[in-house]
């Protein structure tokens, strides 16, 4: 499956040069994230996919929602397949590029985000900024993470939720600290007075994170 997708190209491109993949949420599409751009470090290629299902609205999404029935809230297959896809696509433009001295970040907002958990604790070895956007781990789709601390300390993570998120319920969200801290990851977790968005705050700092 090849995913449809935004790129920002810096204007040289070395073997080192950093790049950053981008998820958007539910019912989004690639321009969402692809605005954060502006701010982003001008040596970086970002790289913002589209998901591959159409939603209501001319919108995207990773996978199938069923709000009605929190014990199959999340539709697993297509989870599994989106990350399948998401992962073949970015080995691929990896390769494209040659990027072979540098690690690749990841941004995603909320069911990007949690693809985001995924991809990053599943392949730890090719990451290393995580900021994971009003989601949350969603455990369905964690199975064969890796557990080995030295593998994983290579991770830095960005963790943010709106408290009154009404989406994503903020103890969901902070299920991510449980999981990271008992992963002994580093990871910073920071909760803002907002619903299920980036408010200006969430957004200074998430820039802050990824300029370090």
């Amino acid at each position: 499956m090849n995913l449809d997708y935004l790129v920002r190209e810096p204007e040289n491109i070395t073997p080192n040069t950093p790049i950053l993949f981008m998820l958007h949420g539910y019912g989004s599409n690639e321009q969402d994230l692809f605005s954060f751009r502006e701010t982003l470090p001008n040596d970086w290629i970002i790289v913002s996919f589209r998901a591959p299902r159409d939603t209501q609205f001319e919108g995207y999404s990773w996978y199938d929602i069923n709000f009605n029935d929190p014990e199959n809230f999340i539709d697993v297959p297509q989870a599994k397949e989106s990350l399948h896809a998401v992962l073949e696509s970015m080995l691929k433009i990896i390769n494209h590029y040659g990027l072979t001295e540098s690690k690749a970040h990841l941004c995603g907002f909320s069911q990007g985000g949690i693809l985001c958990y995924a991809l990053a604790l599943q392949h730890p070895e090719l990451f290393n900024y995580v900021a994971c956007l009003s989601s949350y781990p969603e455990e369905k789709i964690l199975d064969g993470i890796v557990k080995d601390k030295k593998k994983l300390e290579g991770l830095r993570f960005f963790i943010s939720h709106g408290t009154d998120d009404a989406v994503i319920p903020l103890e969901w969200g902070r299920k991510a600290a449980d999981l990271l801290y008992d992963l002994s990851c580093y990871f910073t977790f920071r909760e803002y007075m907002s619903g299920h968005g980036v408010n200006q705050k969430n957004y200074m700092d998430l820039m802050d994170f990824f300029s370090k």
